[in-house]
């Protein structure tokens, strides 16, 4: 069997610095960013592969990648949740929502430069415009008219 890529927690983000596993993760669905290149247009890259702890849980939890913490330590999902929820807004609902959109097929990145948590593709970026900006929000909170 196979090693699963190793990716390293770094404060907000999850490093695969080994660039040929990076690569097989990237290519299989649009994973991640490679370190310093805004918009890739092929995963012939020879950068480390950076994800979003969104990103890294799913791997996680599909059991496509293995983390570990600074010490050199496994981290499982459960813990990875509990860091995430220190220092993502509303991670827990997030996660649950690019589950769902991962698992129906879609290519899910982050929305941030659109004002929202997710920008979803059928194909990917660089393939299309997203077709669906996807934002997510407290049950409590209320929407305006400007928002």
């Amino acid at each position: 069997m196979k090693e699963k890529p190793k990716a390293y927690l770094m404060e907000t983000r999850v490093v695969i610095w080994d660039v040929e596993q990076g690569r097989k993760i990237y290519s299989e669905g649009f994973f991640g960013k490679p370190m310093g290149i805004y918009k890739p247009k092929t995963p012939e890259f020879d950068v480390p592969l950076v994800l979003d702890l969104i990103e890294a849980a799913y791997l996680l939890e599909k059991g496509r990648i293995e983390v570990i913490d600074q010490a050199g330590r496994p981290v499982s999902l459960e813990d990875l949740f509990k860091y995430a929820k220190r220092t993502y807004t509303l991670f827990e609902e997030k996660y649950r929502v690019y589950k769902d959109l991962r698992d129906a097929g879609y290519v899910v990145i982050s929305g941030l430069k659109f004002g929202s948590a997710f920008a979803v593709y059928k194909k990917g970026p660089g393939l299309e415009h997203a077709p669906y900006i996807v934002d997510v929000m407290d049950r409590n909170e209320e929407i305006g008219s400007t928002e």
